[in-house]
């Protein structure tokens, strides 16, 4: 399951990449760049809601700019491979205990935070996504996990 993972997190920070590129060349509207900054963000509580930290504070929808995506997609990749090399295969099953931004406490599965995290990004892409195309971008690349895979191959 780690391989399998640390799969979809290469997947995760490869679109990240693209989707910031995309925001920069695009003039870095509003819109999007608001939707990356959020996906980033959350990458990060998470991270620390994995790890058994302390919350980190912050804005889960904080005023970051494009500019600064690149440093933060490649910390953020870092810090969720470093994490997911820590793991054995038990620890998939466990249940983290973390506080929502309302300060509600929830438990879920490391599996099923793993499998929201790269879901909440491939959802949060295509919404820049789509504002980009409203904000004037001619094509989009595909950004869909299967083509993904196939530049791999």
């Amino acid at each position: 399951m780690k391989e399998y993972f640390k799969k979809l997190i290469d997947y995760d920070h490869y679109e990240n990449l693209v989707v910031a590129d995309l925001i920069l060349r695009a003039g870095s509207p509003e819109k999007p760049e608001q939707i990356i900054a959020h996906t980033l963000a959350a990458q990060q509580i998470w991270l620390t809601r994995c790890r058994r930290e302390p919350a980190i504070g912050g804005a889960l929808w904080p005023g970051w700019k494009a500019d600064s995506f690149k440093q933060i997609i490649e910390d953020n990749y870092r810090g969720w491979t470093a994490f997911l090399d820590t793991l054995q295969p038990v620890d998939f099953d466990q249940m983290i205990p973390y506080k929502n931004s309302k300060g509600e406490g929830f438990e879920n599965k490391l599996v099923d935070i793993l499998t929201h995290l790269i879901n909440h990004g491939t959802h949060h892409r295509a919404q820049a996504g789509q504002h980009l195309k409203l904000s004037g971008a001619d094509e989009l690349p595909y950004m869909d996990y299967i083509f993904y895979i196939r530049t791999l191959n």
